[in-house]
């Protein structure tokens, strides 16, 4: 009936017709469960492991010193198509799998191979000549000190019998014994960078493709060898005040190092508590620093500086702490080791092919144009590109500056230990509001 309000009269509302469970279930919108979104595939994976060849046949192999044949941008894009390159990425990341999840006392001395006892006499020779050319008195400068290079004339008057206690053959000990002697920096510069550290990993391949050492002695290598090699240089950069090789310092990881790392962040892959932001805890790093290399590197990165705090001194290396978990950062390693040391020009142009570690095909040398020293003769400066028959090459200049070889300065390790015969340098400066 209809209803009145106040003496309006309202129309009645119609009466709604019933439905039957069937006419509901076609008016009411089916639930259906949520799927889970496919992973997103990353467009930039990791590489991967390449199979490492066989050794080659010594009758095959013509024996010289290696020479730069990396001096343009064509001779790089050679390079990264041939197998040298995937040779040189075999033998690295094999032994940084080698030190997966292994602490750095793993490795028992007593029961490694000859092999590695003479490697390891041989970083004690190499010890031992430090003593035997003190650096100079500089008044103090904290610029390269060139008993340096005294240094390295030494051990290039002493190797050839280092290398036939190792077994090379002697037809081979020339090109062999080149790599060591680039290892340790840059007589004419006095700098060290993550060039000359591949070159001591360029060492070691070389004896592996000699068959003097094979993949079982990987491991002592990557936790025995290796760290002792970046213990010695951490005392020839503090002794001769070595300038970082570049101005930026290798991305903010170290101002001098990269492959520890890598091989680092492969020791602490599945650890049960060490967390990548763990290297901002002074007691793990003190605790824990002898057993893993990533975490040495932090440490001896901090006492360097005069600054607390790795987002100052070090921001790449705080940024990557912030990362999920180990295998994150030894992807992120893997990426930056093919893409910043050999994808990069100003990086390879400084490397040495000799036969074990051979140049492709077509690429250029270095008596086939004027201007180019020798890697050993090679003065700091910038690059310039001239014109040249059969393209643009690249060469150095001595009165300018550039991205090349980067501007020349001292490095932090030399600022400490300056700091330190003044009596100074205890503790750290702090930035300010920090």
């Amino acid at each position: 009936m209809p209803s009145a309000i106040d003496g309006i009269s309202l129309p009645s509302r119609p009466k709604p017709a019933s439905l039957d469970n069937s006419q509901l279930q076609n008016r009411i919108p089916r639930l259906t469960p949520r799927r889970k979104a496919p992973p997103s595939q990353n467009p930039h994976p990791a590489p991967e492991t390449p199979t490492l060849p066989s050794p080659p046949a010594w009758s095959n192999l013509t024996f010289h010193e290696p020479t730069r044949r990396i001096l343009s941008s064509h001779d790089h894009e050679l390079f990264q198509a041939s197998p040298t390159l995937h040779l040189i990425l075999s033998f690295v990341f094999s032994l940084s799998e080698a030190a997966a999840d292994k602490k750095t006392s793993s490795i028992d001395l007593a029961e490694v191979p000859s092999i590695i006892h003479q490697l390891d006499s041989v970083i004690s020779l190499v010890e031992g000549a430090i003593a035997q050319c003190p650096p100079a008195d500089q008044g103090g400068s904290r610029f390269g000190n060139p008993a340096f290079r005294d240094f390295l004339d030494t051990i290039a008057s002493q190797s050839p019998s280092w290398h036939t206690v190792l077994g090379v053959p002697p037809s081979a000990i020339t090109e062999v014994s080149t790599y060591l002697h680039n290892s340790f920096g840059n007589r004419t510069r006095i700098d060290y960078g993550s060039g000359h550290e591949l070159n001591f990993l360029i060492w070691l391949l070389c004896l592996n493709r000699l068959s003097l050492l094979p993949p079982s002695t990987f491991p002592a290598v990557a936790l025995l060898i290796f760290p002792r090699y970046i213990t010695l240089m951490r005392k020839i950069q503090s002794t001769y005040y070595l300038e970082p090789a570049g101005s930026h310092g290798v991305w903010g990881l170290d101002d001098y190092h990269f492959l520890p790392f890598l091989f680092g962040a492969s020791q602490l892959l599945h650890h049960p508590y060490i967390r990548p932001l763990s290297i901002h805890n002074e007691l793990v790093l003190e605790e824990e620093g002898d057993e893993y290399l990533y975490l040495s590197m932090v440490r001896e990165t901090m006492v360097s500086k005069s600054v607390k705090g790795l987002k100052w001194t070090q921001p790449m290396l705080d940024d990557i702490s912030g990362a999920k978990n180990w295998e994150k950062v030894e992807q992120g390693m893997r990426k930056m080791f093919v893409k910043e040391v050999l994808g990069k020009l100003p990086v390879m142009q400084h490397f040495l092919f000799g036969s074990l570690v051979p140049a492709a095909e077509g690429m250029s040398r270095e008596e086939d144009f004027r201007g180019v020293r020798p890697e050993a003769e090679e003065r700091e400066g910038g690059e310039v590109v001239v014109e040249e028959a059969g393209g643009v090459r690249h060469v150095h200049r001595d009165d300018a500056w550039g991205d090349c070889c980067g501007i020349k300065i001292p490095s932090t390790v030399a600022a400490a230990q300056e700091a330190r015969k003044n009596g100074e340098g205890e503790g750290f400066r702090r930035i300010p509001f920090d």
